[in-house]
């Protein structure tokens, strides 16, 4: 079994009861898996998600969870593995139970819970919830936050986290990294972004790889301009909150815009 404690998550006062209640309900679940399950049971590819990726057992159990709890608030849901859950709500929560599962799974305490709140498909608020500590990152659309970024504008010399390189981004990957003073891959989206917006690192990317649904980055398209950052794709598509899990983007959160578009132009740039 893995050892690490999983606490309470430390959820701030107005946050919206829907959001509040499914962070609570994910860890809840989070840490009774971790409980009853080993490293090989909880990393067992039971399912097939919405998303078209393998479903591990630790994700079936946190997202039925939170499923559960979404029906009891009357609110709409969008999650990875269980899809689009329409309870004819203007409300809908977009959410990651689990974004690092492979490192949770693996008992490496970096991963997270992430969470949106949706009006009528404009994302107004996030919560973003470290399974293996409880601190909690909370943002309102159009409202300053406590967490500022670092403010950097130039990738010469920046502290960037990214994805693992893949095939299609190797090049991309490589050029980013020469550029960059410091390099971390720490597989857990959600929670490498929050890390932007508390000023811990200048930026996080996916090079180029298409890797990112909706889920991953949601959070960070209201928590990263709250904190003075800015979350963008790297191809200039928009990022916006969609039911079509099909779909993908190649997510850069980063301290600035001007940060954003160095990075995005480096990791589309032909290669030589």
């Amino acid at each position: 079994m893995i050892q690490w404690p999983v606490p309470e998550p430390e959820i701030p006062a107005g946050t919206h009861p829907a959001l509040a209640a499914v962070a609570q309900a994910a860890v809840a679940a989070f840490r009774d898996a971790r409980g009853r399950f080993d490293r090989a049971q909880l990393a067992e590819k039971v399912d097939m998600g919405a998303d078209g990726t393998p479903t591990t057992r630790l994700d079936q159990l946190v997202d039925t969870a939170v499923a559960e709890t979404v029906d009891r608030h009357g609110v709409n849901l969008i999650s990875e593995e269980i899809g689009v859950v329409d309870n004819g709500s203007a409300v809908t929560l977009v959410v990651d139970p689990v974004d690092g599962t492979s490192n949770a799974v693996a008992g490496v305490p970096f991963s997270a819970f992430a969470g949106v709140v949706a009006v009528d498909g404009k994302a107004v608020e996030s919560l973003t919830t470290w399974l293996d500590t409880g601190r909690s990152w909370h943002a309102k659309a159009g409202e300053t936050t406590p967490y500022r970024t670092t403010g950097r504008r130039e990738l010469d010399g920046a502290a960037v986290s990214l994805l693992r390189p893949h095939p299609k981004s190797e090049d991309a990957w490589v050029r980013v990294s020469r550029r960059a003073a410091r390099v971390r891959v720490l597989s857990s989206s959600c929670l490498e972004a929050a890390l932007v917006a508390e000023g811990s690192l200048d930026a996080f990317a996916d090079p180029g790889s298409d890797t990112h649904r909706i889920m991953d980055i949601a959070a960070a398209l209201v928590l990263l301009p709250a904190a003075g950052g800015a979350l963008v794709d790297a191809y200039g598509r928009p990022v916006e909150i969609d039911p079509d899990l099909s779909r993908r983007w190649s997510g850069i959160a980063a301290a600035t815009p001007d940060l954003a578009q160095q990075l995005a132009e480096e990791i589309t740039r032909p290669s030589s």
